[in-house]
Parts: structure tokens; C-alpha cells; sequence
């Protein structure tokens, strides 16, 4: 992802890209790298790459002849995955390449504190995915926003990339599946203008044992979420002044964990690698 979006910058900002470059071309390259990637297999869904009223197309599919060039103004929205004999990937990331309006960072920074929100969550083993969705929404409800899709889903390991029963969400089904250790879960709330932008952010996680002062599980334990996606968050996009310094803590820790685990992957002086460091550093 770093190669794709250290790539991508470079050909929209200095090589002719802008309004040259359509969805399904960038999905093409993004499909490059990931096979290029030791152990992959292919995609594990249809990489969803969308620029501006698209992104707000929840389960968008681009086509060639009708896909929308790419605009550094307006927003970016990629949702993709792939399938390695040793896991199953899903990640979605919305950056925007020119200057985002005020409006936007809003919803992102909105977006982003939900996200925040649910990864920081220390709950008691067996705990419903239905009981934890609101803490992905309240800073969306607090201005009469919302998103109409699920918080979360599992995902197999060279398995399905939506795969139960497990999953963070409105749905009833979600009250009877409770979260153990070991389990693998999507975090990826959003916010959706039709005709205007879409935002989501989407982490894979694995549910982990955490350590709590007291237990009154009579021995469940306490459980929280550990990301495994490795890809930073633009922070272009964030309007800063609505964070709290726990939540800039949360995001100056989890690139700091995304720098030190993916650049020594990565060619040093490479554009991702470039890209990697510029997008990484402390907000």
C-alpha cells in the first residue's frame, strides 16, 4: 500500500496524473504491487477505487469506459484486499491530494475519533459487537451524522475475507456473537455525502487478551483490539483541534508502529518509502 500511495501521489502532484489517471487504471497498479507482494494469491474482492460522488457508493465497483478520472480536488476513497497463503487482507483508506475543504476534515476528523474510539475499547470477553458499534458513531451523532453499513466483520485467514459470525453492527444477529481472543475483525466506520464524497477507514484487527486493574469476570477476562493493517491515515484530512490528546496519542503511536513495521519492507529513497515517512510523522 505504501508503493501504491507513494506512487500515486507522485503521478497526480508532479507527472501528469491529474484528470488523466481513471479508477480503474490506479486499481490496475494497486492490483501490481499486491501480486508483486511474496505469498499473494489474488485480490480477496473487488478493489473499490472512487473519486468524489462515487466514494459515496458504498459498495461502488468501477468499470472502464464509465469510471471518473482522478481529481486532486476532490477525495479518494480505496477499499482492497488480498488473499496470501498466510492471511486475508481488507483495508480502506480515503485521502484527498489538493486541499480538502473545512467541511470534509470535519467529517473525516469525525470519522477518524470513532475509529479511535472503537480500537481503544477494553470490554469483557463474550461482549456482543452489537454493544460496541455506538462507540464508532458518537461523534457522527453528535452532529446528526450517521453511516447505513456495519461497523465491522471477520475475516478469514486465506478464507473469506467477510466471514462470521463475529462482526461490530446494528444487525440483530451481532447481539448473539460475542468477541473471544483470537478472533479478527474489520473497525471501519465512515460517512457518505451523495453526489459530493465518501469517507471510511478500515483497519483489520485481531481481538487480544488485555490486562485490567480488577476483573469482576469471575475469569473471562478483558478483552481489546490490536490493529494488523499497517497503512497511515492522511493527516491532511484532519482537523486537529477536535481531537483529544489521547486520540493524538493513539494516532502519533499507531504510525510510529506502521513506520517501524513497514519500512524496512520497503526500498529506502523509493517514493513509498518517502511517502511512508512524510505520512508518518507526529501530528
Amino acid at each position: 500500500m505504501a508503493n501504491y500511495f507513494g506512487w500515486l501521489e507522485n503521478e497526480l502532484l508532479f507527472n501528469g496524473g491529474h484528470l488523466k489517471l481513471s479508477e480503474v487504471d490506479v486499481a490496475d497498479k494497486l492490483e501490481q504491487f499486491r501480486r508483486a507482494q511474496e505469498n499473494c494469491i489474488g485480490l480477496s474482492f473487488d478493489t473499490i477505487s472512487s473519486v468524489g460522488p462515487n466514494g459515496a457508493i458504498i459498495h461502488y465497483s468501477p468499470k472502464r469506459g464509465s469510471d471518473a478520472l482522478l481529481d486532486v480536488n476532490k477525495m479518494y476513497l480505496c477499499d482492497s484486499g488480498g488473499q496470501y497463503l498466510d492471511g486475508t487482507t481488507d483495508v480502506t483508506r480515503t485521502y484527498h491530494f489538493g486541499t480538502p475543504t473545512a467541511w470534509e476534515r470535519e467529517c473525516f476528523t469525525r470519522v477518524l475519533k470513532g475509529h479511535i474510539a472503537l480500537d481503544r475499547a477494553v470490554f469483557p470477553s463474550g461482549t456482543s459487537g452489537y454493544a460496541l458499534d455506538p462507540l464508532a458513531r458518537l461523534a457522527l451523532w453528535e452532529l446528526g451524522l450517521d453511516y447505513r453499513h456495519g461497523t465491522g466483520h471477520g475475516v478469514g485467514s486465506f478464507l473469506n475475507v467477510h466471514e462470521g459470525p463475529q462482526g461490530v453492527g446494528m444487525r440483530a444477529a451481532y447481539l448473539d456473537a460475542g468477541f473471544y481472543h483470537g478472533m479478527t475483525i474489520t473497525n471501519e466506520p465512515g460517512y457518505y455525502e451523495d453526489g459530493k464524497f465518501g469517507i471510511r477507514i478500515e483497519n483489520t484487527c485481531l481481538v487480544v487478551r488485555t490486562e485490567t486493574e480488577y476483573d469482576y469476570t469471575d475469569g473471562a477476562g478483558y478483552l481489546t483490539f490490536e490493529p494488523v493493517t499497517m497503512v497511515p491515515i492522511q493527516k491532511k484530512l484532519i482537523r486537529s483541534g477536535l481531537l483529544n490528546e489521547d486520540e493524538k496519542r493513539w494516532l502519533d503511536d499507531y504510525h510510529g508502529r506502521v513506520w517501524d513495521n513497514v519500512s524496512p519492507l520497503l526500498e529506502e529513497g523509493s517514493l513509498g518509502y518517502q511517502w511512508l515517512q512524510r505520512e508518518t510523522s507526529p501530528i
